[in-house]
């Protein structure tokens, strides 16, 4: 039954992806533009992620300048970035947009640290939910005939590897990201 324990680290992984786009979501004291992966603006009707409608350059280590392919776009740009939970006041001088990122309050970065680590949390409950889909199925497994005790037992264990392997990496996610919002 290796195809239960493949299926279950491809689920595993992708929690891992999630977790980590969530936590590029985050918006730290440093600029980064995958801050903006999550916005999206009305492009000729179509609701468009921003990164595909300009470019998003950063020049500074506090500093984010976006460029839209139509300038026409400026305007619906700058609304969506101000309408968006970042809190981030952008300015628009007809060509280009530029948003200064200001530092981070201390009150701010403990927030950031808790929803940091309410979103890793959610990640480990998910990858133990993932953990007993696996077992029931090989349970089930065992129940039909398909596999024998032995190879349930073994390839139990091996899912519970691939369960603390996961649930470490999480924890090591989430340590890089609270030194990330921590950073003066």
């Amino acid at each position: 039954m290796i195809n239960i324990k493949a299926q279950t680290e491809e689920r595993m992984k992708k929690t891992i992806k999630s977790l980590q786009d969530e936590f590029n979501g985050l918006r730290t004291g440093r600029a980064s533009a995958a801050i903006f992966d999550r916005i999206r603006i009305d492009y000729y009707g179509q609701k468009t992620p921003l990164n595909q409608a300009a470019s998003i350059s950063v020049p500074e280590a506090r500093l984010i300048v976006i460029q839209p392919w139509d300038k026409a776009l400026l305007g619906e740009i700058e609304k969506a970035i101000q309408m968006s939970e970042l809190s981030l006041n952008p300015s628009n001088d007809g060509k280009i947009i530029r948003i200064n990122i200001p530092p981070l309050t201390e009150e701010r970065r403990k927030e950031l640290v808790k929803v940091s680590r309410n979103a890793a949390e959610q990640s480990r409950v998910a990858i133990r939910n993932i953990r007993r889909d696996a077992n029931d199925e090989l349970k089930k497994a065992l129940k039909n005939g398909d596999l024998s005790e032995d190879e349930e037992k073994k390839t139990g264990e091996e899912i519970q590897k691939l369960t603390d392997k996961y649930i470490a990496e999480i924890g090591k996610e989430l340590e890089a990201k609270e030194k990330e919002i921590m950073e003066v």
